[in-house]
């Protein structure tokens, strides 16, 4: 099963079960993934998260319900998983920006979220740049922080880990340390079990000697990286590469994600830059 093909079976268990309670753990089955992965890929390739997405369509339909049908409030609100008519009035106006009352007496337009088809894209106007490498284990040194992915959690923790580590200093005494087979800063993303929608984010250098005070170290294992060049301002450019990756690479390249850890290599010069250089390391198969 490929990449595209995976991630619609997914988007279609949703779709099949938007007013059930089901859990994350379910919908990755459907795509043949861990929760991790899953969560991971989806976010890069909509913008959005699971949850976001589906809160989106369930409100979506309520609306398109609110005007068709006579059923009352309280029961569409408990229908689409509200626990309380306020709740759902509140969810509903921040999406349409209109009360269900309103909505029904069809006052004003409502915001539609439809249903997502993903599709491979061809462009070939926009050349990705790549190394296929093996590379021995490597160890680096670092902080390191646990997270999930749900709710988009990951998405606002990560930054606010890189502030600190640029704040405190702590990018320094890595940038000192680096003397391993990686230049730079790495951003390392690491699933810390298959079954677990939690991940362990690293903010580190490679490093082979003992980790400085307040620090830990992980090993990079052994293996084949797909190691893709990016080119321009930070975050924006990261962000692009990384949808680039999964929305057209994957689909159209012999490869498979391998599982563990996933890194961002950051060199030093301005990241704001749009001559910046960063790099995606993807362990692959």
């Amino acid at each position: 099963m490929t990449l595209v093909e995976s991630m619609q079976k997914a988007i279609d268990f949703m779709e099949d079960h938007l007013l059930e309670m089901i859990t994350i753990k379910e919908i990755a089955r459907a795509a043949h993934l861990s929760p991790f992965h899953f969560q991971r890929i989806f976010t890069i390739l909509t913008g959005t998260t699971v949850a976001e997405y589906m809160r989106r369509r369930r409100l979506t339909l309520s609306a398109q319900e609110l005007r068709k049908s006579d059923d009352k409030i309280i029961d569409l609100a408990y229908k689409y998983g509200y626990d309380t008519p306020e709740s759902f009035s509140k969810a509903f106006r921040k999406q349409h920006s209109l009360s269900p009352r309103q909505a029904r007496k069809a006052s004003g337009k409502i915001t539609a979220y439809n249903r997502l088809v993903i599709q491979v894209n061809l462009k070939g106007a926009e050349p990705m740049q790549y190394e296929i490498v093996e590379k021995e284990a490597f160890q680096v040194v670092g902080v390191k922080k646990e997270m999930s992915c749900a709710n988009g959690e990951n998405l606002r923790l990560i930054p606010k880990m890189w502030e600190e580590v640029n704040g405190d200093g702590t990018d320094q005494t890595l940038l000192r340390k680096n003397d391993g087979p990686v230049k730079g800063m790495l951003g390392i993303c690491l699933s810390d079990n298959e079954q677990s929608d939690r991940m362990e984010y690293w903010i580190a250098a490679a490093h082979e000697g003992v980790p400085p005070e307040n620090m830990s170290k992980l090993e990079i294992p052994r293996g084949r990286w797909a190691i893709f060049s990016v080119h321009g301002a930070m975050p924006h450019a990261m962000q692009a590469a990384w949808k680039k990756i999964y929305s057209e690479w994957f689909p159209s390249n012999g490869y498979e994600n391998a599982g563990g850890p996933e890194l961002e290599v950051y060199s030093e010069g301005n990241p704001n830059s749009d001559d910046y250089r960063s790099e995606i390391w993807i362990p692959v198969k």
